[in-house]
């Protein structure tokens, strides 16, 4: 790359990484720390969704974020921040939030839209296989990629796919289907392989491709509408694969009988656990697995997915493992639309596939770049050999200009040592050697496992949302904390203040048209009836042990309530004596009823008793005005009103 393009890179880079906070606008400081237009909009949009924004309310929340933002200020000069309680449950929350941004999601999104493309249709595919051992040496691959070549060549020839496979294919089934191994759909071959096959067209053969099995060569044989999944139970009258004719008759015959008492109405699933030779369905009924193409015998799933509706019987189908009856519980189409509810399914599906590595691969790479990853300029021949000498060793403490202390990577903030390298090594795999290329693999994931655990300590530094989740937690918790020190603690047990804030504002506290009375509410209709049954039949003074008795399925108390709080659907004139009209609850269908004991109509002073909880709720707003008004005047505000309008 040459110098200016270089500068050009590194430039608009320093410009990517800088523009955020060049572009944030400040809308108020507190104390000179920043509170930004952008927070303040995600706050207000949260808390106020489905409302259309004035320039009043815009100011009303202003007025109320920045006392929340005065709150917490005070919280960490108070270093409330440093209680051993905040600190674990900052933690556990960050721990809990953080592997939901450990994802890649464009590569995540482009594996869903992919499996979805794929999905519309099966293929129906051929193959020849050139095997290669377990651990092949270079011998065993030219080889292989000679006989694979060599059948490829005959292929160009124009010679019959099924011929050429006969001729090499190493697949032991080749015998039996010429090369053919039907249908298959997505997530039915490993990943590399299913896209080589949905990169042919129709009548079109691949050439050979290498994977750790060996070398493949794939014919599209034809394509066809995917058929989806199914949900069947079987019914399989087993015979060993060393059968004799006479066995083999046997097992139809047998297998005819039951499909003629099927056909007369015998319950399947009654018969399938009487008479079925597959022992991992025949305890359930017969019902296997929910399958899809390329699972099970070509002929199995013809048979299966052939019949017309649920409920269905096939007659006895032979395979190599006996006589099957099969009968369709349910199908599934493959969705033709790509709507929220597929896309969640086929990425659940993806997450638990094995082509979730691109996924996870290009994370690596994302977070490597974004955390400034750097590899020390060591060689890895001399590190490999230090390894294994010094696993085996544990005394060894250099070799070749490297030391325990020797830097082997790092990043922004952080940088990783031979010793701790050792460390992982010795976990790992203990005192067994590795070599160049182990050692190499085990160092690329020891790479990758710190890079993640790196990322993810550090995640507020590289993910706006994450960040903006954790101050919001961090700070919930604060305001909270200091909330219960300086407002509610105090204003529920300073007896002196309430009853001085009480006697000051007397003419708060009123009672309007109330009542004395019992209150019910139970679980139903039924119980609220059988209650007041009993109620009216006993003495209203029993009530207590009538409703105790009920346990959780009855609630009841007793005291003075404004006509306003005591159920009453109908508006019924209430006196002495009456029970109310049950009223239900539409979301749980609770029925709750009072009875009325006493009635006042005329509106009247609250004794302190009777408005205590009005007064501590107001005391607390009291206490709260005065905290912010003293805060207000320890902490600087400073509000942008030209960054407000812009609002």
């Amino acid at each position: 790359m040459s110098t200016p393009v270089k500068a050009f890179f590194l430039l608009a880079a320093l410009f990517l990484s800088l523009s955020p906070r060049l572009w944030a606008q400040t809308l108020f400081t507190v104390e000179n720390r920043p509170v930004s237009k952008e927070e303040f909009l995600k706050a207000y949009n949260k808390n106020n969704s489905g409302q259309k924004p004035t320039v009043a309310s815009y100011r009303e929340y202003l007025e109320l974020y920045i006392r929340y933002k005065l709150k917490v200020r005070a919280a960490y000069d108070a270093q409330l921040d440093t209680l051993p309680g905040q600190r674990t449950e900052l933690q556990n929350f960050r721990s809990q939030v953080a592997e939901s941004y450990l994802k890649d999601e464009s590569s995540l999104d482009r594996l869903v839209k992919e499996v979805f493309q794929r999905g519309q249709k099966d293929i129906h595919l051929s193959h020849i296989l050139i095997a290669l051992p377990k651990n092949p040496i270079p011998a065993d691959t030219v080889k292989a990629y000679e006989k694979a070549m060599a059948a490829w060549s005959e292929l160009k020839k124009g010679k019959k796919f099924s011929e050429v496979a006969g001729l090499y294919s190493e697949d032991p089934a080749v015998r039996s289907n010429g090369g053919s191994i039907g249908f298959i759909t997505v997530f039915t071959l490993p990943y590399q392989l299913e896209g080589l096959a949905y990169s042919l067209a129709p009548g079109q053969y691949s050439k050979p491709y290498r994977s750790k099995g060996g070398y493949h060569i794939f014919r599209n044989d034809g394509e066809r509408k995917a058929l989806g999944r199914i949900k069947t139970a079987q019914i399989l009258i087993a015979f060993p694969p060393t059968a004799t004719g006479v066995v083999k008759a046997s097992a139809e015959h047998q297998a005819d009988s039951i499909y003629a008492l099927l056909q007369k109405g015998a319950d399947f699933a009654n018969l399938a656990r009487a008479t079925s030779g597959d022992n991992l369905s025949y305890q359930q009924g017969g019902e296997l697995p929910e399958f899809g193409v390329g699972r099970y015998d070509s002929v199995f799933e013809a048979t299966a997915f052939g019949l017309g509706r649920d409920g269905a019987i096939s007659k006895p189908m032979l395979s190599s493992f006996g006589y099957h009856i099969i009968k369709r519980l349910d199908r599934k189409p493959f969705p033709t639309q790509l709507d929220e509810a597929t896309a969640a399914l086929l990425k659940q599906q993806v997450m638990n596939d094995p082509r979730i590595e691109i996924s996870r691969k290009a994370l690596l790479d994302r977070i490597l770049q974004q955390t400034a990853f750097r590899r020390a300029d060591i060689s890895d021949l001399d590190l490999w050999a230090f390894t294994d000498s010094a696993v085996r060793n544990a005394g060894l403490s250099s070799f070749r200009g490297l030391g325990l202390t020797t830097v082997v990577f790092s990043f922004s903030r952080q940088s990783y040592t031979v010793k701790e390298w050792f460390d992982y090594v010795r976990a790992a795999r203990g005192l067994r050697p590795g070599g160049n290329q182990a050692d190499k693999e085990l160092f690329d994931r020891y790479i990758e496992r710190t890079a993640q655990d790196y990322y993810r300590n550090h995640l507020e530094e590289y993910n706006v949302d994450f960040a903006f989740q954790l101050t919001e937690f961090r700070e919930g918790n604060l305001l909270f904390e200091i909330m219960q020190r300086k407002v509610w603690d105090k204003a529920s047990t300073d007896s002196a203040g309430l009853r001085k804030y009480y006697e000051a504002h007397r003419d708060k506290y009123w009672w309007e048209q109330s009542a004395d009375a019992l209150l019910f509410t139970c679980n139903n209709a039924k119980t609220a009836g059988d209650l007041r049954s009993k109620l009216q039949s006993h003495s209203i003074t029993a009530w207590r042990q009538m409703t105790d008795s009920g346990a959780s399925a009855i609630q009841a108390d007793s005291g003075r309530y404004e006509l306003t709080q005591i159920p009453n659907p109908t508006r019924a004139d209430l006196n002495p004596g009456v029970y109310t009209p049950f009223a239900t609850n539409a979301t749980d269908n609770s029925v709750s009823f009072a009875y009325i004991l006493n009635v006042y109509r005329d509106r009247a002073p609250r004794n302190f008793r009777d408005a205590r909880g009005f007064v501590i709720n107001d005391y607390q707003a009291f206490l709260e005005d005065q905290w912010i008004a003293d805060l207000k005047k320890k902490y600087a505000i400073k509000v942008d009103e030209s960054v407000f309008k812009t609002l």
